[in-house]
């Protein structure tokens, strides 16, 4: 009888060792699973920008966040990629034509059809030559300017040694030579109109202003040079590009050009004018 309790008493014992060992090891598991093989390991901040870990782990375990999707690709910038918005003017081939052979304004494909290409090339040279609105388009102001320029012979001026301002009144065209060599390219310019026409012939500067005042017209004339009569060189005070206008016998430039010629030119500076300008 004592017997039959004593193995009664040690069942019980061992069961109450069985039993405080299985919630020792419980208790001592990290939430989410066993230790070793399923611990995930932590992240670092480049594998957490890339949605990797360290050690993979299993992709089922309830207690690892699913890694972050990756990023979709981005989008190309329409502002890189998408061609400029140009419209196409009546005058593309002859314009491409002229840009081509003045050369400077960027690629130019010759084929009458507006590209990307040939809009930036129009954009340029109306920002140069200040024709507006500049918007690449190969309109008739456009085409009579890149026509003027890119039909000026510059060994047409009598230039000689020296500084010589040339003015072809009939393209109306101005540019600068210097012992023979062109030392500012053809530019475009305006003239005196009808009743007032700028006369062709060789004079000199003899006069200079960087700021003059017209007394009988009453504007301001900036980096003005004269060189025959109340005439000279000066930067436009309106569009020079207003065809139906023209000065009062004064050779009218760009801002540009004007404070350019004004650099090159001097008291003594021979000027040199010829040709017609039409309906003067």
């Amino acid at each position: 009888m004592a017997r039959r309790r004593l193995h009664v008493w040690l069942g019980f014992a061992v069961v109450a060792v069985v039993t405080m060992v299985g919630a020792g090891a419980c208790a001592f598991e990290p939430q989410g699973g066993r230790p070793g093989a399923d611990r995930l390991s932590p992240v670092s901040a480049t594998d957490a920008a890339s949605g990797a870990s360290a050690s993979p782990g299993p992709s089922h375990s309830p207690s690892a966040a699913p890694p972050p999707a990756p990023p979709e690709p981005a989008s190309p910038s329409p502002s890189k990629t998408a061609p400029p918005s140009c419209p196409q003017g009546d005058r593309q081939r002859e314009v491409e034509t002229y840009l081509a052979r003045l050369g400077g304004f960027g690629t130019i494909t010759i084929d009458g059809k507006q590209s990307a290409a040939d809009c930036a090339a129009i954009k340029k040279f109306q920002r140069r030559y200040g024709i507006s609105p500049v918007e690449g388009k190969a309109g008739p102001t456009t085409a009579g300017v890149a026509a003027r320029l890119a039909g000026t012979d510059t060994r047409a001026c009598q230039s000689g040694s020296g500084t010589t301002i040339c003015v072809n009144l009939t393209l109306q065209t101005l540019w600068v030579m210097r012992d023979g060599v062109v030392v500012m390219r053809p530019t475009v310019t305006r003239t005196g109109m009808k009743g007032f026409a700028t006369p062709a012939g060789t004079f000199t500067i003899n006069r200079r202003n960087i700021r003059e005042w017209s007394v009988p017209y009453k504007v301001w004339l900036p980096y003005f040079q004269h060189f025959y009569d109340g005439m000279g060189f000066h930067e436009t005070t309106s569009y020079l590009h207003n065809a139906s206008i023209g000065s009062h016998g004064c050779v009218n430039l760009l801002h540009t050009d004007a404070e350019r010629l004004w650099q090159l030119g001097s008291v003594g500076t021979r000027v040199y004018l010829f040709g017609h300008r039409a309906g003067t």
